[in-house]
């Protein structure tokens, strides 16, 4: 619709300004367009995952790693990209969120290889307390963002909740060594998968030309 619009103010105009406005239009002819969640939201998904599954103890507890390959190089990649993506269409907000999860992934994928291949120089005794440390930021960051994004549609900050849960459960393991409740927290995990499988289907529905499904009420209203 824009561009028939600059055409009918060009022919409204005298000569010399159709020529002033010439450039102008040819320079927005062609903007960047497009939904940064359809790259963004499956990557986030497989990552969750099988990260879900390997808290739920789909593999052995010594197979921490086996979520690796996933994260590394699709989740934490496909993060990126879509934050760019974010950024190149001016979506600060949409932006922003793909940022923090690509840093939370490619950062737990640091931890896992650091610990296991002793890259940090970490003693075994302070294993525990690194995975707290670890847990505890990325809990802090997700509750901050959680709270500053409460204006999105409620699938948004419903997705965001049970990222805090499951964090919350994961360090609570961490601590009390606690199988059943990281299980818990892999459950969790699966549960945020869900909701992004969700908003996964409202955002492709939207680029194949069908309708958005509905995504609840935000909890701020502005």
């Amino acid at each position: 619709m824009t561009a028939p619009d600059a055409h009918a103010d060009a022919f409204a105009q005298p000569p010399a300004r159709v020529e002033e406005a010439a450039p102008t239009e040819a320079t927005m002819a062609g903007p960047l367009a497009g939904d940064p969640a359809v790259i963004g939201l499956p990557s986030f998904i497989v990552g969750s995952v099988a990260l879900g599954l390997v808290l739920a103890g789909m593999v052995p507890a010594t197979a921490v790693g086996a979520s690796l390959p996933i994260i590394l190089a699709a989740t934490a990649v496909g993060q990126f990209v879509a934050m760019v993506w974010s950024a190149s269409v001016g979506q600060s907000a949409v932006a922003c969120v793909f940022g923090i999860f690509a840093g939370f992934w490619l950062s737990y994928a640091v931890l896992v290889l650091g610990l296991t291949h002793n890259w940090f120089g970490i003693t075994a005794t302070a294993v525990t307390s690194t995975q707290e440390l670890f847990l505890t930021s990325w809990l802090v960051t997700i509750v901050m963002l959680t709270l500053a994004t409460l204006r999105l549609p409620l699938a948004f900050t419903l997705v965001f909740v049970l990222v805090d849960v499951a964090l919350l459960l994961v360090l609570l393991s961490t601590a009390n060594a606690s199988t059943g409740l990281a299980k818990a927290g892999g459950y969790a995990v699966l549960l945020f998968a869900a909701v992004g499988v969700y908003l996964f289907f409202s955002s492709l529905s939207v680029a194949t030309g069908g309708k958005p499904l509905p995504l609840g009420r935000p909890v701020l209203h502005s």
